[in-house]
């Protein structure tokens, strides 16, 4: 039984050689043994929770671990690049060559106090609060050809914008709004046309708050003793003069941290029609707009 065992294995493998061209673990690996014939299974005859055997015995391609991103690795993506978008506030970018041009076009005037609403007027500036716009982000643009004085308040600035501002005698500031209040900055005449009172700006939140007490950014929360400082210390890194800005009224101008408009204050209605102010007289009412 040996020997005519042996000589059966002899002859299988002497077939194999007569059939493959080389031989390897893969094509010899089943001489000798009977070769296991396994059930064929559809998808709707095993069950659910185990795999049938044909998938579980089928093996992935060389090199599929460099085509599978790990779930760390791409949560760590998603976060980076557009995780969470339609929730991030939005500031579109608006130059100082693009400011000058508005100023040089008559459509801002220089003389009085710039903010969202007065860039938002010049219908040359595309603000969209259903983009989740927040503001206006003043780069610095065009800064070697800014040569306007202005009083202005954006909501971010660069240091290079702030400091061809103030090269000018200029002032500048960062403000936040919520968005009720720019939806009302971004078209006055329909907040107002719609009844409405003049909405009471909200504190900012807390990853924007850090920002708006930096006087290095010329936030409105800042304390105005840091930001004559700062004034002083960016006018030196730059190297210019820094202009006096007692002269002129309209440099001083400012807004309250919870106003919205410049001479308007939370709670007080306008009539367009009539052109008249209606302000709240209820002690409810001041009370819910001076907290």
């Amino acid at each position: 039984m040996t020997g005519s065992g042996s000589k059966w294995l002899a002859d299988k493998a002497l077939a194999q050689l007569r059939n493959v061209p080389r031989i390897g673990l893969t094509n010899i690996q089943c001489v000798g043994r009977k070769p296991i014939r396994r059930r064929r299974m559809n998808d709707y005859s095993y069950n659910h929770n185990a795999q049938p055997l044909d998938r579980r015995m089928r093996k992935p391609a060389i090199g599929y671990e460099h085509m599978i991103v790990p779930k760390v690795y791409k949560v760590q993506i998603e976060q980076t690049y557009n995780y969470g978008y339609e929730a991030k506030r939005q500031y579109p970018p608006l130059a100082l060559q693009t400011l000058q041009l508005m100023i040089d076009t008559g459509r801002l005037d220089p003389s009085k106090p710039i903010d969202l609403a007065s860039i938002c007027n010049t219908k040359a500036f595309d603000l969209n609060p259903d983009r989740r716009h927040f503001g206006v982000h003043l780069t610095d643009e065009g800064a070697d050809r800014f040569e306007a004085k202005v009083n202005i308040e954006v909501q971010y600035a660069s240091e290079q914008a702030i400091a061809a501002v103030e090269r000018n005698g200029g002032v500048i500031k960062t403000a936040y709004f919520n968005l009720e209040s720019v939806i009302a900055l971004s078209n006055p005449l329909n907040w107002f046309s719609q009844g409405k009172a003049v909405p009471k700006r909200l504190h900012p939140p807390a990853d924007a708050l850090k920002y708006y007490i930096d006087a290095k950014n010329r936030g409105y929360l800042a304390h105005p003793e840091k930001i004559a400082e700062e004034r002083f210390v960016l006018a030196q890194k730059y190297g210019y003069d820094l202009p006096e800005i007692i002269t002129d009224n309209y440099l001083l101008e400012e807004k309250d941290p919870k106003q919205v408009f410049y001479g308007l204050h939370p709670g007080w209605l306008v009539n367009l029609a009539d052109k008249e102010i209606f302000k709240p007289t209820e002690e409810e009412h001041l009370e819910h707009y001076k907290t």
